[in-house]
């Protein structure tokens, strides 16, 4: 379970390295703090991560699946449904699944306007039922945590919310506290600098600049923006 500090459960040392390597392997996460990206909230960063790329690498995926059935096989989430956000980890979560033998949903950012109208497809959800939110990155926490009050709102429960990397941002850390709902993550922000520092990769005012951003990540796209 989480620490009094913070809903945020971190994975094993080993795993963590180990999935940081190979996403920095794939460009699945980016570092240029020298020549920052602007992400489609219009915030400059040094930092991009795309895990869409972990679908072409069929060893990073499992990898990822792996961890996710670990840590499902350390906690008694029972009757268990594997519930993804749209889209990102819908795949992640169906993939889960099946290692799991379980059944899938996945949750829409919104109720489709036609049919039934239904803003969770797959499993049925109700009261009894334990759901793990399937996402691929925490930023805010806020498109998984709008999944994990949808699927609260069918009467299920949501013992925890998975997730392939975390930015370490403040805002996710009050958000998941304030929505009562751990986050495992498979790899975090340190252990992403650590494995590019000892590659060689981050000099020293580079990895200065990344920690800046964490620390307050509009002061610094209002500081390094155009």
């Amino acid at each position: 379970m989480p620490t009094s500090q913070s809903p945020f459960v971190l994975p094993s040392a080993d795993r963590a390295r180990s999935l940081a390597e190979a996403l920095l392997s794939i460009d699945a996460v980016s570092l240029r703090p020298h020549d920052p990206f602007t992400w489609s909230s219009g915030l400059v960063a040094p930092i991009y991560c795309d895990n869409r790329r972990t679908l072409a690498h069929p060893s990073v995926r499992h990898a990822i699946a792996d961890g996710f059935a670990e840590t499902v096989a350390d906690h008694d989430w029972v009757p268990l449904t594997v519930g993804g956000t749209a889209t990102a980890g819908i795949p992640h979560a169906a993939w889960l699944a099946d290692r799991l033998d379980a059944p899938m949903a996945y949750v829409r950012a919104s109720a489709k306007g036609h049919g039934q109208g239904q803003r969770i497809e797959g499993a049925r959800l109700g009261a009894g039922d334990a759901v793990v939110v399937v996402e691929d990155l925490i930023s805010t926490g806020r498109s998984a945590l709008d999944a994990v009050a949808a699927v609260r709102e069918t009467g299920a429960t949501v013992p925890a919310v998975l997730a392939i990397f975390s930015y370490g941002l403040d805002a996710a850390v009050t958000a998941f506290r304030e929505a009562g709902v751990p986050c495992h993550v498979l790899t975090t922000f340190p252990m992403l600098l650590d494995v590019a520092r000892r590659q060689h990769s981050l000099s020293d005012d580079a990895q200065a600049l990344l920690n800046d951003w964490q620390a307050d990540p509009e002061a610094w796209s209002d500081e390094h923006g155009d």
